[in-house]
This record gives C-alpha cells, structure tokens and sequence, in this order.
C-alpha cells in the first residue's frame, strides 16, 4: 500500500478510521468519561482532531485498501507556528459546547501536561495515528510513520518527529523506531503519558 497525502473531502473517513483504532484508547477515556453516548462523543472529539489538520497548518496520511477503503489514518503538526483561523475557533468552540466544561477541562489539563516535554526547536508533530482493529500487527502504522520520518528528515526546517503515548507497551515499540523517550507524567491517577522524540 502506498501512503497518500489526503484532502479535506476525506476527513470523514479518517475519522471514522481512528475512532475505530482509539475507542478505548485512555485519553479518550479520560476526556470523555463514560457516558452511554461515548461513541457519538468520540466521533466529535476526533473530527474537531482532523479539522484542526485538514489546512495548511496540518497534514492528513491514509493508507487504502484494494477496495479504496481506508485502512489507516495519521495526523501531523507541521513546523513552525500557524494562526488558527476563525472557522476552526469557532468548531472548537462548538465541540466543547456539546462535549462540556469538564471534558475540556481534562483536555486542556492533558494538554497542559504534555506540552512541558514538546521539543522548543521546529519539528514535526505526529498527533495521531490509527489502524482499523481488524488490521493490527499488519505493519500498517509503521508504513505511516516511516513516510512521517521521510518527510522530517528531508525538511531543513524540521529537527525530527515528536510524538507522545498513553500506553506504556507502545515506548518500546517506538524506540525500536528511533525515538527516545524525553519526558513522562501522570495527568491523572487513570492516565499517564510518555513524550517521545525521534531526530533527524
């Protein structure tokens, strides 16, 4: 399969991909509680995810089956500092409207957390990567993150890929990738988080 760079018209099937590939995942947990209506909740958390990507400021991965299905997802912050434009203001603050004060208040606390071990240089940011459950052990991630790789090291602006994990068996999957761990925290007592940086 062959890494395609995606266009805002298929943010609803990244979406749909990485909803699948983090419906447990422990920062969506977190966030959103455990509300009988979880899954429209982490739809709409992850589209506000995918649209703050599906501009100039970001960059959308996907990997395609024969069929043209997509199979596998990854969102990147680009370098450098980029505005956020007034329509995407205004969907953030739709979402948190619909999604409530507490859950934005666990994620700017997530935030807050992880941000204190975010490189200071310019780099690329691996946000989020996904593969359908269906599909995993298939290599499908480390397709998308050898061509995030590829891009970081032929970016002169680009001092390496940062990218950070919730799940404590997934550091030693990315070291064996070339990262290193930079920083690791406790947000809450259900959820810890492990800074990773990979350089050029």
């Amino acid at each position: 399969m062959a890494v395609t760079v995606l266009s805002a018209d298929r943010s609803d099937e990244v979406v749909t991909v990485l909803c699948d590939a983090f419906f447990d995942y422990p920062v969506m947990r977190y966030v959103l509680g455990s509300k009988t209506e979880y899954p429209h909740r982490l739809r709409t958390l992850v589209g506000l995810f995918v649209a703050s990507r599906a501009n100039p400021k970001g960059l959308m991965l996907g990997l395609d089956d024969d069929t043209g299905t997509m199979v596998a997802g990854a969102m990147v912050d680009l370098p450098g500092e980029r505005p956020v434009s007034p329509p995407l203001e205004e969907l953030r603050e739709s979402v948190w409207a619909e999604l409530g004060v507490d859950a934005r208040s666990r994620y700017g606390e997530y935030g807050r957390v992880s941000r204190e071990n975010a490189p200071h240089a310019n780099h690329h940011h691996l946000g989020m990567i996904g593969v359908r459950t269906a599909l995993h052990g298939a290599g499908l991630g480390r397709v998308l993150m050898e061509h995030v790789h590829a891009l970081a090291d032929a970016d002169g602006e680009s001092c390496g890929v940062s990218l950070t994990t919730e799940l404590a068996r997934n550091v030693t999957l990315y070291e064996h990738l070339g990262y290193q761990v930079s920083g690791h925290a406790r947000v809450a007592s259900e959820l810890e988080t492990w800074a990773m940086f990979r350089s050029c």
